[in-house]
């Protein structure tokens, strides 16, 4: 991936490192700032940004009720590479990695600016964690298509955070404990993929029957969220059949774990969205705030 710097190239006091540092202890010394909520969204098919169904009123309906942050952080299944990265693009582009959809999906663009600074702020709580800075990437559809629901002027900056194809789910996870403190800094959170998700039995028409083992794995996911059994969650492939069929690749799950490992003592979860597209597609979402 050309251009993208492997280490920490920029150094912090390049973007005002004694400025940052009394930010950092004014957050970290003073009274707590808002929480921000933080959220999984099961976006399924890229046709749910322009159609109204069930999914995308829940996604415009969740966006009426948020607080309007400093900035979103995107972890989307969709920018599934070698490596974590954090994009810090002043203005991150569109992309529509996606194939053989109606040509006003590809004439769309979600023009959000992006937020270098918050960006910054990721990486320094991931520092050790090899975490690389990228200014290529953009916005994916994971990203932009439930945002565009969400936040439909796009007037709130967004960058992403890769999610790393050769770690484990355990690494997912601890690594988003580390952005914890994020959201008392005024970024909110957003996961984005599906807690189900099969292409390979995927049947044609949205409303199809659902699978058993697809009923079944998600709301067994649903009932250890509520449960708050996050390790159970984090080694799903012990779930047994179910859970094979449901997530054959992690790519669309890790994003899940993530908002797991963001919650606050306290916490609990509220769904906003549930249900099974084309039959193997979880659309199930929920909201920690």
């Amino acid at each position: 991936m050309a251009g993208r710097l492997r280490q920490r190239a920029t150094p912090w006091y390049a973007v005002g490192m004694t400025t940052l540092k009394k930010f950092t202890r004014a957050v970290e010394d003073g009274p707590a700032s808002e929480r921000m909520p933080a959220f999984f969204v099961g976006h399924g098919n890229p046709m749910n940004l322009i159609e109204d169904n069930a999914w995308s009123r829940a996604w415009t309906g969740l966006g009426k009720s948020l607080p309007k942050p400093r900035a979103v952080l995107c972890v989307s299944a969709h920018w599934y590479v070698q490596g974590t990265y954090v994009h810090g693009a002043e203005l991150p582009r569109t992309i529509h990695d996606f194939y053989g959809f109606p040509p006003e999906l590809y004439a769309m663009r979600y023009p959000c600016p992006g937020s270098p600074e918050a960006a910054r702020e990721a990486q320094d709580l991931l520092d050790g964690k090899d975490v690389g800075w990228d200014l290529e990437w953009g916005v994916d559809h994971g990203a932009w298509m439930p945002l565009a629901r969400v936040f439909p002027d796009a007037d709130v900056p967004v960058f992403q955070l890769s999610v790393d194809y050769t770690k484990p789910a355990s690494f997912h996870y601890e690594l988003a404990r580390r952005l914890a403190p994020l959201r008392r800094r005024g970024v909110m959170i957003v996961g984005s993929g599906n807690v189900v998700h099969n292409l390979g039995m995927l049947e044609y028409e949205r409303d199809a029957k659902p699978f058993d083992w697809a009923k079944a794995f998600d709301e067994r996911v649903k009932a250890l969220i509520l449960d708050g059994d996050d390790r159970a969650l984090i080694d799903y492939g012990a779930l047994g059949e179910e859970a094979a069929l449901a997530v054959p690749t992690p790519d669309h799950y890790l994003p899940m774990l993530s908002m797991l490992a963001l919650r606050e003592k306290g916490e609990a979860p509220s769904f906003f969205a549930e249900g099974i597209a084309h039959g193997s597609v979880s659309m199930r979402g929920f909201i920690y705030s």
